[in-house]
């Protein structure tokens, strides 16, 4: 299982241990994590994914509800598989005396590395707030490698 291995920058949503007393930002991420204050702090920047694996492919499944299709881009590369949404949403209310319109926009990304993927085959299906996406495997061959005989 370790041909595919999940990227995490920075912000992994784990409080982080700083040897500097005074690293300022790690002392606002350690005082405002979800152990403190769990109503602020819900991760909305994270999406929930489970990662299977069986002989022929990794099945990725990440948990997207109230997301729309068309919100999701998967992208891939030779060795990293992204997913991202990006959601906007708009509300506009008019009464007699006055006029309210909210705007509210959201993003969240994960990375995984990947490796031996046929990235041709890939697949993606959503379908009730849950994006599997399949990564069909390389058939294994022999080891890689020649014997070199010495004269």
């Amino acid at each position: 299982m370790f041909d595919l291995v999940p990227f995490e920058g920075r912000n992994s949503g784990l409080p982080r241990k700083s040897r500097n007393l005074f690293d300022i930002d790690s002392i606002f991420e350690n005082f405002f994590n979800d152990t403190l204050f769990p109503a602020f702090y819900n991760q909305s920047g994270q999406m929930r994914v489970d990662i299977r694996e069986n002989e022929k492919e990794f099945i990725v499944e990440a948990e997207l509800p109230g997301v729309n299709k068309e919100d999701i881009h998967i992208d891939c590369t030779e060795d990293r598989l992204t997913i991202t949404v990006q959601k906007t949403e708009s509300t506009e209310e008019q009464k007699d005396n006055y006029i309210r319109k909210e705007r509210k926009a959201s993003s969240m990304a994960r990375s995984f590395a990947i490796a031996n993927i046929r990235h041709e085959e890939i697949a993606a299906k959503y379908e009730n707030g849950l994006l599997t996406v399949t990564l069909p495997k390389h058939e294994k061959t022999g080891p890689k490698g020649k014997k070199i005989d010495i004269q």
